[in-house]
């Protein structure tokens, strides 16, 4: 079997202080990276260019004939990635907004089964999605121009045409890139020597060279993160890693996290039980920083103490989560991971102690961190919907009660209720009709 690989980012920083000068010419970079995306989200990114996304060379080559490459001093191996990226990002913002109108279809009442299978049609084919929305005749395959006149027939087809346009202009909105602290470039774009990395600017033929911490060379596209404050830059990398096999990982396990105790298995292990004190370690220095800060701020005081203190702590958090998650992967040797799904977090918890503690929490990166390394392992990683999840009874499927860390079902089953969400997350990731909801195709 040949060996299968997975992409992983390694990042390498500055060893030294990155003099004014030499950050000036790489936020120049940067802004003109930001520039060149908002121009592509503001010229491809409206209703009446959803057609013209396919294939990206040509909007490449529209874009070179626009002078906005020299107008803005960028080379090609920044100005290319930043197109690139834009239109990664519209389509993204476009299945976003698919899968908006999708459940509003769903949950329309007035619409029979067969309105709805259109619908979802519409949505499903790209090139007839944008020329209806566009009002335009489209150009397919055969099998799909039969398909799409044998469905139309079968409803109001200018009706529902009208109330997929209606519902697309409520949603649409063009992306916006607002920072401007990063850039891409490929290998055009920088050269590895000395002990550290040239980058190319805006000058033409004229690259400014950065010290690395190791002396590691990669040949791939990078990006450069830009922190003028802390006046240094990372390199974020990609690269491919092999999947490790292992024989002897066939557990099926059910996965719950917490805040006090990092994970917890459907058979009540547990994995980071310190994360709680290192956790309060950041956030109490946090919210004591964040208070002399509001009593001086008028002063302006410097934050490049408090920026490095806080990534040193975050760091070492980090180091803890990682070491967990390898631990619970040797110990538990799973096949199969089920874990809830987070919605989005909310911005205010109410007290403003309770707020820091919860906005700090690590739970995208320990979410990101174990699916990473599950797929590193050859871990299936399978997240299911969290609706009940907490107060439903993982042995009679009753609804339960919760108090002082217990759940309590009326059947008389009894356990601390992260476990009964492990067993939970266990039960429904396991279910084939409840983990294909998760790859469900807008609609």
């Amino acid at each position: 079997m040949a060996n299968r690989t997975v992409t992983k980012i390694v990042r390498q920083y500055s060893a030294a202080t990155v003099p004014s000068e030499v950050m000036e010419k790489l936020q120049a970079v940067a802004n003109g990276y930001c520039a060149v995306k908002n121009y592509v989200y503001q010229r491809y990114g409206g209703i009446r260019s959803m057609g013209k996304l396919h294939p990206v060379y040509t909007v490449q080559n529209e874009m070179t004939k626009t002078g906005l490459r020299k107008a803005l001093g960028l080379s090609g191996a920044s100005f290319y990635p930043a197109v690139f990226e834009a239109l990664v990002d519209i389509r993204n913002q476009w299945n976003k907004e698919k899968h908006i109108v999708g459940k509003r279809i769903r949950e329309n009442e007035a619409f029979s089964d067969a309105d709805r299978h259109y619908l979802r049609f519409l949505l499903s084919v790209d090139v007839i999605f944008a020329a209806v929305l566009n009002r335009q005749a489209f150009q397919a395959s055969e099998k799909i121009r039969e398909r799409y006149e044998e469905l139309s027939r079968s409803v109001d087809a200018p009706r529902l045409e009208n109330y997929l346009r209606r519902q697309v202009r409520k949603v649409h909105a063009k992306p916006k890139a607002a920072t401007t602290d990063f850039f891409v470039a490929t290998m055009d774009g920088y050269r590895y020597a000395d002990h550290g990395i040239y980058l190319a600017t805006t000058e033409r033929r004229k690259r400014v060279f950065v010290p690395l911490t190791d002396n590691n060379r990669y040949t791939r596209q990078i990006e450069v993160r830009l922190f003028p404050e802390g006046k240094r830059i990372e390199l974020r990398v990609p690269i491919n890693v092999r999947i490790r096999e292992h024989a002897d990982y066939h557990a099926e396990l059910g996965l719950a996290m917490g805040m006090r105790v990092m994970l917890t298995t459907h058979e009540g292990n547990t994995y980071g039980e310190d994360i709680e004190k290192y956790h309060q370690n950041l956030t109490a220095w946090m919210r004591e920083e964040h208070e002399k800060y509001q009593k001086n701020h008028l002063a302006n005081p410097g934050r490049k103490k408090y920026e490095a203190e806080k990534r040193r702590r975050e760091e070492h958090l980090h180091s803890y989560i990682n070491k967990e998650i390898n631990r619970l992967l040797r110990t538990e040797t799973p096949r199969t991971v089920c874990i809830m799904k987070f919605p989005q977090g909310n911005r205010r918890y109410g007290e403003k102690s309770v707020s820091y503690s919860v906005r700090s929490w690590q739970r995208g990166y320990i979410r990101k961190q174990l699916m990473q390394k599950c797929k590193e392992n050859a871990v299936e990683f399978v997240e299911v919907f969290g609706k009940d999840i907490g107060i439903e009874c993982s042995q009679c499927g009753g609804i339960g009660s919760r108090k002082d860390g217990m759940f309590t079902c009326a059947c008389g089953y009894s356990v601390p209720e992260k476990q009964n969400v492990a067993q939970n997350a266990k039960k429904r990731g396991l279910i084939p009709a409840k983990r294909d909801i998760q790859n469900q195709r807008p609609g």
